[in-house]
């Protein structure tokens, strides 16, 4: 059974086992929504400043997971709307863009595979914010539709088309990259 926020004597060490508990999980969403180390570092501080101060919102009825997910998500939404704002800056791991590793240590494999991540990163940075935050929760972090839905407060209806709108602008951004692999 999953920890809640009213379950240890005091509010404060139980709010520290919930982040215990989460912290790892909003980090792992926070880095793969920001593609940046830092942002997901100062995601996860805001997503959990943001929920201690909204305690009294949380309804215990649902899962704290799906409450502390939506309440990461809108912060990495927040970051990546930061971003547009701000285009002269780099993204991605150490400001050069998500790079793939590659398992032959080649100098043109290394280099295909950093151009294969520059691609990818566009291509996510492409989606739109609740587009990116749908599929990283799908594809990265295999929660259902119902649980996307939650987590993005909206129908689970919407849920799906959103997952399935982010995987088809996906593929056809990255389609000229199949067509180039030998």
């Amino acid at each position: 059974m999953e920890a809640e926020p009213g379950d240890a004597a005091r509010p404060q060490e139980a709010f520290r086992d919930l982040v215990e508990k989460h912290g790892r999980m909003v980090f792992r969403v926070a880095y793969r929504m920001t593609g940046n180390e830092s942002d997901a570092e100062d995601v996860v501080q805001e997503t959990f400043l943001r929920a201690y101060r909204n305690l009294d919102r949380y309804d215990s009825r649902a899962s704290f997971a799906t409450w502390i997910f939506r309440i990461a998500a809108n912060c990495s939404i927040d970051v990546l709307r930061a971003r547009k704002r701000r285009p002269d800056r780099a993204w991605g791991p150490d400001g050069a863009g998500e790079e793939l590793v590659s398992s032959l240590p080649s100098p043109d494999t290394t280099a295909r595979a950093s151009e294969i991540g520059r691609h990818v990163s566009r291509a996510l940075d492409d989606l739109t914010p609740q587009e990116r935050v749908a599929f990283v929760l799908r594809h990265f972090e295999g929660r259902t539709i119902r649980e996307i839905a939650r987590s993005l407060g909206i129908r689970s209806n919407a849920a799906k088309q959103t997952v399935f709108r982010a995987v088809q602008k996906l593929r056809r951004r990255l389609e000229p990259l199949r067509e180039d692999v030998p």
